[in-house]
């Protein structure tokens, strides 16, 4: 079932940087109203029940129906401002919504029975997100709240595009065309390329390539060491030189 989503607003008659931050430090959070053959209108909301809406996922992706000054319309959230350091939402956009006139709206992607896929059961893969999130286009009323795809079909290396997806009724993806550029991959199912590399070397593992690398390192180190002995002991059992004589003719 849908989420419901309520959530009251209130007319705002100052506009500018300073009137924000006044509403700020009484606990709303200032917004805009616009669409629906109306003049945008600066509203208001109260910041904890922004904040308890936004922990829900669906809340980005769902028609509210919003009560402006005790009257109710719907709408969706088209925008927000979010604090750079803080978990807080600075200013928020809301579009009115027209039940006769489409929506164009990016609605998250939902993978389920990831662990019931044979590629990964029995082919050791893992799945790759290619796309969370896909923008679709609607009536208000076939707006959905997510897109699910279930993986548990998918074999080892089976890939899904968006011409793959079962889209619900009422709703296609703009400019979508089948086999062409805009027909992008949605998951797959693959094994990692360097679980691939050590597969393809008989008898190897992850563990066992490294060891021979770390023996011959051991073994370079070894004789490089035992290269320095020699040159060491060589050195200390040569005798030096004689000095040589003077020359007659020399003086100090």
């Amino acid at each position: 079932m849908a989420h419901q989503f309520s959530l009251a607003a209130e007319t705002r008659r100052d506009a500018g940087k300073g009137a924000s931050r006044r509403l700020r430090r009484e606990g709303k959070i200032p917004g805009i109203m616009y669409g629906g053959g109306q003049a945008p209108t600066g509203v208001a909301f109260d910041t904890n029940a922004v904040h308890k809406n936004m922990a829900q996922e669906a809340f980005l992706s769902s028609i509210l129906t919003v009560t402006l000054d005790g009257k109710k319309l719907q709408a969706i959230v088209r925008d927000y401002q979010a604090h750079p350091a803080k978990r807080a939402i600075l200013h928020l956009d809301l579009q009115r919504v027209v039940a006769t006139e489409k929506l164009r709206m990016t609605i998250p992607l939902h993978f389920i029975n990831e662990e019931l896929s044979p590629g990964v059961k029995l082919g050791g893969a893992s799945v790759s997100h290619l796309l969370t999130e896909l923008e679709v286009s609607c009536l208000p009323q076939d707006l959905p709240e997510y897109i699910e795809i279930d993986i548990a079909p998918m074999q080892l290396n089976d890939m899904l595009h968006i011409r793959d997806l079962k889209l619900p009724k009422g709703v296609d993806v703009p400019g979508f065309v089948a086999n062409s550029d805009s027909d992008l991959p949605v998951v797959h199912v693959h094994v990692l390329r360097a679980v691939e590399e050590v597969a393809a070397v008989p008898g190897a593992t992850a563990e066992g390539a490294a060891a021979p690398a770390a023996g011959d390192k051991a073994a370079a180190g070894g004789d490089k060491a035992g290269d320095k002995a020699g040159g060491d002991k060589a050195k200390a059992g040569a005798k030096p030189a004689a000095a040589k004589p003077a020359a007659k003719g020399d003086k100090k």
